[in-house]
């Protein structure tokens, strides 16, 4: 007499394929949580860069002559809200600038470009600095706080507003994101505070070629407000 088949088999063969099953139903949940809402926390950050980059584009034909070392955003990037202290201690943050076209830079009196440099951006704020446009230079001293103070004022650098940051987290925020490799480093950020252009060393700030540059960079910002 024959006996009938046993199931055990085919029902072994349906378990692994149910545990399958949950698995990639749980990692496709996963992404959905994770990767899903991460990309779309990222496109905002991009959509509120975008005419940053398309400024970008039309300035790099003007990065030549003494800001040729220019490299200029093709990707949409918002730089973090650096946060430093003013002359009187007071924190400032990035947003403070909110609306205008900035000048980011980091200097140290230990950093010899950066000290060759400072005249420069000094003589740049003088031409340019107003409603639309600011120099904001950081210095990252980390011991005497008192010696870039007597730098500035030794060097009669009296056009340029005094900050610092004696941590040096400013610089490490932007190592972060791979717009700080050395000093001095200097980001060109839009009124959204989005990356225009990045420069990893000194440049002559007070030169025709950086006027211009410059000068073209804040007549969108101008425009719009």
């Amino acid at each position: 007499m024959l006996e009938e088949p046993s199931p055990r088999p085919a029902a072994k063969r349906r378990i692994p394929l149910t545990i399958g099953a949950v698995l990639i139903g749980a990692l496709v949940g996963f992404a959905g949580i994770y990767g899903i809402g991460s990309l779309r926390h990222g496109s905002a950050g991009d959509v509120a860069c975008r005419p940053a980059v398309a400024l970008s584009h039309k300035l790099a034909p003007l990065a030549q002559g003494e800001v040729a070392a220019l490299t200029m955003a093709t990707k949409p990037l918002k730089l973090p809200d650096l946060t430093f202290e003013d002359a009187d201690g007071k924190t400032k943050k990035l947003s403070d600038w909110h609306g205008r076209t900035v000048l980011v830079n980091l200097w140290a009196t230990w950093c010899v470009p950066c000290r060759k440099e400072m005249p420069a951006l000094d003589r740049l704020r003088g031409k340019l600095g107003g409603p639309d446009f600011q120099v904001v230079a950081v210095n990252i001293d980390t011991r005497d706080p008192e010696k870039p103070r007597n730098f500035l004022k030794d060097e009669k650098l009296t056009r340029l507003s005094f900050f610092s940051d004696e941590k040096a987290k400013v610089f490490q925020d932007l190592k972060n994101i791979g717009r700080a490799l050395g000093m001095p480093t200097s980001v060109l950020v839009d009124g959204q505070g989005c990356e225009i252009a990045t420069i990893a060393g000194p440049a002559d700030w007070a030169s025709d070629d950086a006027v211009k540059l410059i000068s073209a960079a804040i007549k969108p910002a101008s425009a719009g407000s």
